[in-house]
């Protein structure tokens, strides 16, 4: 995610004359970052075909299954090209390759429980490809929504159910008013060393954060060193990212996100979504997806998606600093800039 190679300055100067691409295509900057060292990827949608070559017009060998896990055995950079900025294809369990755009990069980490969970709760993530809560704390117990690589929940308390000898985390969710069930052995409490502010020395005002439409880029400077960059995905056609200046002035670690009551189509409903920094009332937000793999095309409901990992860097280098025992923060007129252009 980070570049030296181009000032705040020269970013700025390139992007308004439109010669931004270019530039990020010298600096090997202009595909998405879709390879990765993860070993296993987790379908994201149904009917997502195998080819036996990097290309769309391939034969097709199968099809997967939405939530489908396989083994990533190789990364192919020269394939066909899904979107302008990704031509990356992944080798699926030693048989064929499929589009990376469709599969989530995920792990197996399977955890030990963990009992230091305050009055106030805290966050946790997932860290299995995908596992089902349940609406009380027992294996056999009815199944509430299904929570993925990635997605973060907010812990509030350990239940151990001593009958099965099972240890479950007990999540909130906010948006549906209820608690659900986690097994601890799928869930990882996020040290709270992890939370902390990055670059504290630096003044709030040095930082700044660049949503570049055009590219489908996030850039992030401190003065004029760019110490962030990352393809993302904005707003679609009809739910545009707005262009202007904003702030980050409110912030949580996991929001369940939904349009419902307020759609009649493309009704989203995710739950757990990681790292959320809000720069408008609206709800426009930088934050991590777990739902998709391509970045470099607008897809969005008007959010700027990004990989977790990157969002979760911005949630941390951003103000306000949201406390640890705090599932959200709201501070009007406070906050770290946002140019979106």
């Amino acid at each position: 995610m980070l570049n030296p190679q181009i000032s705040r300055r020269e970013f700025l100067k390139l992007a308004a004359a439109g010669s931004l691409a270019f530039a990020l295509r010298d600096l090997k900057l202009d595909r998405a970052l879709a390879a990765s060292a993860f070993k296993q990827g987790c379908m994201t949608i149904s009917g997502i075909p195998l080819y036996d070559a990097p290309s769309f017009n391939a034969n097709k060998i199968h099809f997967f299954g939405k939530d489908k896990v396989v083994d990533i055995t190789a990364i192919e950079e020269n394939g066909d090209e899904g979107n302008p900025f990704n031509r990356v294809w992944y080798q699926i369990n030693n048989e064929g390759y499929t589009y990376s755009g469709w599969v989530l990069p995920v792990e197996t980490r399977y955890q030990k429980p963990q009992f230091d969970v305050p009055e106030k709760g805290r966050v946790g993530e997932i860290t299995i490809p995908f596992v089902d809560t349940k609406k009380s704390p027992y294996v056999y117990a009815e199944r509430g929504y299904r929570v993925y690589y990635g997605s973060t929940h907010w812990v509030k308390r350990v239940v151990v159910t001593r009958e099965e000898k099972s240890i479950w985390y007990e999540i909130y969710d906010s948006e549906i008013k209820r608690e659900l069930y986690v097994p601890s052995y799928a869930m990882r409490l996020v040290p709270y060393d992890e939370l902390t502010l990055l670059s504290p020395e630096v003044p709030n005002e040095e930082k700044l954060i660049v949503i570049e439409l055009e590219t489908q880029m996030v850039t992030a400077f401190e003065g004029e060193k760019l110490v962030f960059s990352q393809r993302c995905s904005s707003g679609a056609p009809g739910t545009e990212t707005p262009r202007g200046e904003f702030r980050t002035y409110h912030k949580g670690p996991a929001v369940h996100m939904t349009n419902q009551g307020d759609a009649l189509e493309n009704i989203y409903n995710l739950p757990g979504v990681p790292w959320c920094s809000f720069f408008t009332g609206a709800g426009h937000a930088l934050h991590g997806a777990y739902w998709h793999n391509d970045y470099g095309r607008p897809r969005s409901h008007g959010c700027v998606n990004l990989p977790s990992e990157a969002a979760k860097f911005l949630y941390r280098w951003t103000l306000p600093n949201v406390p640890v025992d705090a599932s959200y923060i709201h501070m009007p007129g406070e906050g770290t800039r946002v140019q979106v252009v």
